[in-house]
C-alpha cells in the first residue's frame, strides 16, 4: 500500500509522458528529465498529455513500484511551470492532487488550472 505520509519527497515531472511505458521507461524519466535517482525512495509522478491519467514510481527498498490512477471524468490539476523541469510537493498537496481537489487560492498560485 502506498503510504503518503512516510514518502520523504515527492517530484511532479510537468512534462506529459507516455504512459505505456513502464518500470524502465519512468524510471529513465526520474534519472534524466527529474535528474532524481529512482531507488532513493522518493515518489515520482508522470501523468499523460491529456491529465487524466497518472502513473507514480517508488522504491521500497527491494522493488520498484509503479501506482496507476485514470480518472474516468475530468483531468487531474497539474502545476505550471517551464516543460523539462520539476516541481517538489510534499505529501498533503500529493493527497489533493491525487484526491482531484485543488489546493488554498494562495498555494495553488503557480497550479496549472484545467478548463
Amino acid at each position: 500500500m502506498l503510504n503518503l505520509s512516510a514518502a520523504p519527497r515527492v517530484f511532479i515531472a510537468l512534462a506529459p509522458v507516455d504512459l505505456r511505458g513502464s518500470f524502465n521507461r519512468l524510471s529513465a524519466r526520474a534519472q534524466n528529465q527529474l535528474a532524481q535517482d529512482p531507488l532513493s525512495g522518493h515518489l515520482f509522478v508522470f501523468t499523460n498529455r491529456l491529465r487524466n491519467r497518472l502513473k507514480i514510481l517508488f522504491w521500497d527498498g527491494s522493488g520498484l513500484w509503479v501506482c496507476a490512477k485514470r480518472l474516468e471524468r475530468g483531468r487531474f490539476t497539474w502545476p505550471a511551470g517551464e516543460v523539462g523541469n520539476k516541481v517538489r510537493l510534499n505529501a498533503a498537496e500529493l493527497a489533493l492532487l491525487l484526491g482531484g481537489l485543488e489546493l488554498t487560492r494562495a498555494a495553488r498560485q503557480n497550479w496549472w488550472r484545467s478548463e
